[in-house]
């Protein structure tokens, strides 16, 4: 581990929000037992948010965004990881309340990592990053209330985003027929490149609507919540299931019980920031087993640390398409 490392570094002081590239001493790390050198990190919305100011994500400062990393242990007094180890990382407030991955190095909790996969490379992990990591999670959690793919279409919201994308893939490649909603239909091809079926305009889901619709869906994952979420409900077909992990529309939740009461579907919530160490293990055992490297070659693009913020504010602008990921060494 070297004595200095290089890092995004956001400050708030006199009510002047600022990030900037800085290089640090590897002293003025967090005190906790995990010491890293930081390979691979990712640039998500909420990483944008935190280092254009455009979200109240960070929690303290200084701070060092990046809620996703990939690295090599350097010292450790945790007796579940060793020097020289790879490791991942994903959520636990990284980024927001403890820093993050977007630096050269980082000291973290040993609860928070897990072990990399051997079926993945450092980059790849962070190709497919929290974005894939959620997808999995939410397919996970329809698998186990019994949907398969005889078990009639899977609706993917915000399926032009980083979790949406990935879900529409995901479940192609395991068998299920996607319709993707989308706000941005001119990259419909796109969306059934990637395996949708079909492409419907958002705008069919994102208006106050009726308390039961047809009956149309068997499952579906949201990452939009309010009046399109309330509305998938009112879509499912009996014992349908939805999975809830994201609120681009809203925080809102606009529904009546009349769906879960008449047709007995289920809504299950997604969190992947506190998520149990057994769940992501599996998560991330799936996504080695079955993401393709050319998939992931074609989605992501790769940026050094002194390229993330002027990429940040690209990303924010609606500007990137697909996964940023960070060499942090380069």
């Amino acid at each position: 581990m070297n004595n200095q490392f290089k890092a995004i570094v956001i400050n708030n002081t006199d009510d002047k929000y600022t990030a900037s590239v800085q290089t640090l001493n590897n002293s003025e790390l967090p005190n906790l037992p995990v010491k890293l050198d930081v390979l691979y990190s990712t640039l998500n919305y909420k990483d944008g948010l935190a280092i254009t100011g455009k979200g109240p994500v960070v929690r303290s400062f200084p701070m060092v965004p990046g809620i996703d990393l990939v690295g090599k242990v350097t010292d450790s007094d945790s007796s579940e990881f060793a020097i020289d180890q790879l490791v991942l990382l994903n959520g636990f407030g990284v980024g927001e309340k403890y820093w993050g991955g977007l630096a050269q190095q980082a000291a973290v909790n040993g609860d928070w990592l897990l072990p990399l996969p051997t079926s993945l490379t450092p980059k790849q992990a962070m190709q497919i990053g929290t974005a894939g990591y959620t997808a999995m999670l939410s397919i996970i959690a329809l698998e186990k209330q019994g949907i398969t793919p005889d078990s009639g279409d899977i609706l993917v919201t915000g399926a032009n985003g980083g979790v949406g994308s990935f879900a529409v893939y995901l479940l192609n490649l395991l068998g299920f027929t996607v319709v993707a909603a989308t706000g941005r239909v001119d990259q419909s091809e796109h969306l059934k490149q990637l395996g949708a079926s079909e492409v419907i305009d958002r705008n069919e889901l994102s208006n106050p609507g009726k308390p039961l619709a047809k009956e149309r869906f068997a499952a579906a994952i949201d990452s939009v919540g309010s009046h399109t979420l309330a509305n998938i409900c009112a879509s499912l077909k009996y014992g349908g299931v939805v999975t809830a992990c994201g609120l681009a529309q809203g925080m809102d939740f606009p529904a009546s019980v009349a769906p879960f009461i008449l047709r007995g579907i289920s809504l299950i919530g997604i969190d992947s920031v506190m998520r149990p160490k057994v769940d992501r293990i599996q998560a991330w055992q799936r996504l080695g087993e079955l993401v393709e490297q050319s998939y992931l070659d074609k989605i992501s693009t790769e940026i050094n640390l002194d390229q993330v913020i002027n990429a940040a504010d690209e990303l924010m602008a609606g500007n990137i398409r697909g996964r940023v990921v960070v060499n942090c060494q380069q």
